[in-house]
Formats: structure tokens, sequence, C-alpha cells
């Protein structure tokens, strides 16, 4: 039976979900990646237990799962599912994380007090431009805030505890799910459709009030590994082959401007080294590759092999190996077939006196691999606003 103590906030959840550090690694093989996913994903499973929820289970590879049994008197009445993800991405560190709650936010810009050089400026923030009056949640500036997506963990909780404490409202039944490793790509295809038990699903993990997307990235992750011939720098006259070198020359070769993601916007894809390593001997680089349609998407790949080529042609010493893999799809694909799920959750937006938007997502979600699936997944908004950007002063 749902307990007897009063009722936790929105607030009071996130606050809490946000101090776990829960850092996805995509170095690791295991799923959940890291250990702090678990410490939140059992504290989850916990809660949904005190809550009175049904089906309540952690699954070996770190899904909490748990039916909110429906209300309604409609005869068999179509289930829906509510992913939120719980790891946090690894652009800044997510340990010692110390939320501040900005009640009744002036308009004004926000210095993040550890770290002065940073300001959350309204003037360049357009999703915080506008929220003078409302209660705002930022980090202390030396580390993220997590709000992507324990947003959308504590919103879903929050809808649970509310829904399995009052049965009056009417619903068929909902199926919740708070998934791991969505930011390196590499959980939810650890869960079985037949386990989430649902027939549409929704993510809950757009940023700005009144998003409804259908559209994310097409996504391939490149690993061009350069191998050279090391020795002695005092005896290299000749012999040595720098793979460091080499992998600087194949990165400048890269086009920047509108090509790369610091010049791109909207529908225009990109090519972004975002993690390079190694040594003389041999050298490394992560490349995502990314673009709304499947013909720019294999341009981008073919552009990088093209490039590799060129460079091992102009080396013929070396050893230049490209990988291209693919993460996920377009789930426009799929949702523009039957766009029903979108246009429910349009009309819930307005009917809650938001006015729906459609932005494309310029990255990609749990619901991108589910509707590739066969599960229609769009995604809505969480609240987390503008996520990572700063100024510095």
């Amino acid at each position: 039976m749902p307990r007897s103590a009063p009722m936790r906030t929105l607030l009071d959840r996130f606050l809490e979900y946000v101090r776990i550090d829960t850092q996805s690694d995509e170095h690791s093989t295991t799923c959940p990646s890291t250990p702090g996913q678990w410490d939140l994903l059992r504290l989850l499973e916990s809660e949904l237990r005190d809550l009175g929820a049904a089906d309540v289970r952690l699954t070996e590879h770190g899904f909490v799962l748990a039916t909110i049994p429906a209300t309604s008197a409609r005869a068999d009445p179509p289930a829906v599912a509510l992913l939120a993800h719980v790891d946090t991405a690894r652009d800044f560190p997510g340990h010692g994380v110390a939320p501040i709650v900005h009640g009744n936010y002036d308009g004004r810009a926000i210095v993040l007090p550890d770290d002065p050089t940073q300001v959350l400026d309204p003037a360049a923030i357009p999703a915080l431009a506008g929220k003078t009056g409302e209660t705002i949640v930022t980090a202390s500036g030396r580390t993220l805030l997590g709000a992507d997506d324990k947003a959308g963990v504590a919103i879903v909780m929050t809808l649970a505890a509310r829904l399995l404490a009052d049965r009056a409202i009417p619903h068929g039944p909902i199926r919740v799910c708070f998934t791991p490793d969505e930011e390196i790509g590499t959980g939810i295809d650890r869960l079985e459709l037949v386990d989430l038990g649902a027939d549409v699903a929704y993510t809950l993990d757009a940023e700005n009030l009144g998003e409804v997307q259908y559209e994310t990235f097409s996504a391939d992750r490149a690993v061009v590994t350069i191998e050279g011939v090391s020795i002695h720098p005092g005896h290299a006259k000749g012999k040595m082959v720098n793979a460091v070198h080499l992998l600087g020359k194949l990165l400048a070769a890269l086009p920047r401007e509108g090509i790369s993601p610091e010049t791109t916007q909207e529908h225009e894809g990109y090519i972004h080294p975002y993690e390079v390593g190694g040594n003389a001997a041999r050298a490394e680089a992560r490349i995502l590759l990314r673009d709304f349609e499947r013909d720019g998407l294999a341009e981008k790949g073919d552009r990088l092999r093209g490039l590799c080529a060129a460079l091992a042609a102009s080396e013929p010493r070396a050893r230049v190996a490209c990988e291209i893999a693919p993460q996920y799809r377009n789930m426009r694909y799929w949702l523009e077939k039957d766009m029903r799920p979108v246009e429910f959750a349009r009309r819930a937006v307005a009917a809650a006196g938001l006015t729906p938007t459609s932005p494309p997502v310029r990255g990609g979600t749990d619901g991108s691999r589910l509707t590739e699936r066969g599960l229609p997944t769009p995604n809505i908004f969480d609240g987390a606003g503008y996520r990572r950007s700063v100024r510095r002063e």
C-alpha cells in the first residue's frame, strides 16, 4: 500500500537525485557502466515499492520497471510507458554536486559561487530570459547539475506518487522505466520490449516548456586508429613515424565551417572529434558523425574514410584504420508513418496552457532506438532548460 507519509515535492526529489554521482563511462564494458548509477537505480526501486507501485523490479542490466495500475473504466486501454535516464554526461565533474535553489528569480545574471568566472546570463541564454519570479535550480560552478535527465526522473517519480495516491484520476496502465547509460548510447538495447510491456512510450528528456519532439539525429561513431613507428627520439631521423603528428594532420584536415558542431545548427549535421589519446607509436581519435538524413550521414562517413585513406597514402609506413559503427537513427522515419503519439502529446501540452513546439533534437534519446525497434517513443520536455552552457567572465 502507498506510504502514509506526506508526499514529497518534485523539487525535493530532484535535489536528492542530483547529489548522486551517476556519470556514465563509454569505456566501461558493464551495463550500467558506473557504480553510481546503481545507487540511484536502487533508490528509485525502493521508492516505487514504498509508493505501492506494482510489478516493481530492477533488472540485471540496471532498468527499473514498475506499473501504475489502470483506473479507467475503458476496456483494455493502451499501456503507456514513461521513461527517463539516470546517467549524466561526462562533460564536467559529476561528483560533489551542490544544487542551488534560486527562489523568486530576479531576472539578473547568476554568478555561480564556486567559480565566479561562470555566469548564467539571460541575455545569452534564451531559456533563462523571461523566467523572472520563478524558481530556478543551478549547479554551484564546479560540476554538472545533472538536470539531464534527473529532471525527467523526478517528474516521472512525482507523477507516479500522485497517481498511486489518488485512484480517482482515470488513466490506463502506465509503465514506469528508469534507464542507464543513455548518454553513451549503450543502455537501451539491453531493455527487452516485452519487459517494458507498452503500446506507446514517451521519454522525458527535452529541454524547454512545451516541446514534443519526434525527430533526432541519425548517428554513427567512428574510431580512427593510427599505428606509427616508434624509436628513441635520439636515433629517430628517417625512421620514426609519429602517430601523434599524423593524427594531428587528420584532425586539421577536417573542415570546420558548416561541418563542425560549433558552426552548425537546426537541421545541419556535423563531424565531431570528441576524444583523442595515444603516443608516438599509436594514437586514436573518437569521432561522432551526425545528420538528420541517412544520405547525409553516409556522406560524412565517406568523407572521413577518404581523409584517412589520403593520410595512409601520404605515409605508407603507418597503418591507418577507420571503423564506423551505427548508434541510432532518426525516429522521424517511423513516427511520421503514424503521428498519433505526437499529436496526443501536443494536445496535452495545449490543455496545460502551453504552446506545443517540435524542434529537432540535435542529439538522440532512448526513444530513437525504441522507435526504430518498433515502439513509438516521442520525446517531451522535462523543464531542464539550458543545460550545459555558461559564459566565462
